[in-house]
């Protein structure tokens, strides 16, 4: 079968499209012909190196964690679904390897494909959602009514957590740039800030979900009331992530490198969170629902075919998609 590999760590040209057999599932698995599968910058990052303390993989790294397909064999203990069922799924954290022909995967994360979605929009669902579900309703702990900004509204993440804030009754804030403020409303942004114009960003938040890291991080501490909190999924980890899942070496380099942000969420009163989000199946039935009841939309920037993978992976490392960038099989 087709797969695309990081044959080395690198660049574009460290990609490459090879033959691969196909696997087998294991006893809870299902295997499932893959129709559709969407990018995300954790694949660049993969293939990049910068992930090597936090997911111990080496080249030839098979990459991609968002499929959507059909199911064409089963384990023999699993019993949620049956072959010539459609699906789509989010890969286990040591199983990617979804930007292939065919993958495996335990049937715990799988969930049936929303049936009103077409594979290529049911594969830009599950990391972006997930993420977006379990850091508004899980580690901000949000509730209806409260106020959250959540940055890069019109990214692969913020454009599906935006909807998802307005199907839990938030009042959501986004920031964005001019070309992408009328886009954001029409998600459902009840209030959108033009970073490209220096707009200020709305103070006494009840949760800043920060998928951009860096300097943000400060910015939006600032931004929450005292007893706020700040999700972050773009930056560096927080100490309790580095305790957790950090070999010894590196937890004092974390500590060292977000000394300022600790201080100044210390200051704020604020409570900084990092998310690494989970596969679940469970979530992604839920989601499944919202699409099919037409109160969460898939936003697909554009399709490619498999043999265009490169220009794939080049149209996302240049941030500029509105939504998820996705390989049809």
């Amino acid at each position: 079968m087709r797969a695309i590999v990081a044959e080395r760590y690198g660049g574009l040209d460290a990609l490459a499209l090879v033959d691969r057999p196909e696997p087998e599932p294991g006893p809870a698995d299902v295997r499932i012909a893959v129709k559709a599968a969407s990018l995300n910058p954790l694949d660049f990052k993969i293939r990049e190196g910068k992930l090597k303390l936090v997911l111990d993989l080496k080249p030839p790294i098979a990459l991609g964690c968002d499929v959507a397909g059909v199911v064409d064999a089963v384990g023999a203990n699993a019993k949620r679904f049956r072959a010539g069922d459609e699906v789509y799924v989010r890969l286990e954290k040591n199983r990617m390897g979804g930007l292939a022909d065919k993958v495996c995967a335990d049937e715990a994360v799988v969930a049936a494909k929303p049936a009103k979605a077409t594979f290529e929009e049911a594969a830009a669902i599950p990391l972006a959602a997930l993420t977006s579900l379990q850091a508004l309703r899980e580690a901000a702990g949000l509730t209806k009514g409260q106020r959250v900004l959540i940055h890069a509204g019109a990214g692969g993440v913020g454009s599906l957590a935006i909807q998802l804030g307005k199907i839990l009754g938030l009042h959501v804030a986004t920031t964005t740039s001019t070309k992408n403020v009328g886009f954001c409303r029409e998600l459902g942004a009840d209030e959108v800030i033009d970073y490209t114009k220096h707009e200020p960003l709305p103070t006494e938040l009840d949760a800043v979900f920060d998928t951009l890291g860096g300097d943000s991080e400060l910015a939006s501490i600032a931004a929450c009331r005292r007893g706020g909190v700040v999700v972050g999924v773009g930056g560096m980890p927080d100490g309790a992530f580095a305790k957790a899942r950090l070999p010894a070496f590196a937890r004092p380099v974390v500590w060292l490198a977000t000394r300022k942000r600790r201080n100044a969420a210390r200051a704020a009163g604020v409570r900084f969170t990092y998310l690494f989000m989970r596969p679940d199946g469970a979530e992604l039935a839920e989601l499944a629902s919202w699409i099919d009841a037409g109160t969460l939309k898939p936003i697909v920037h554009r399709t490619f075919p498999l043999a265009d993978f490169r220009d794939a992976f080049a149209e996302l490392e240049r941030g500029r998609a509105r939504g998820k960038i996705v390989l049809s099989m």
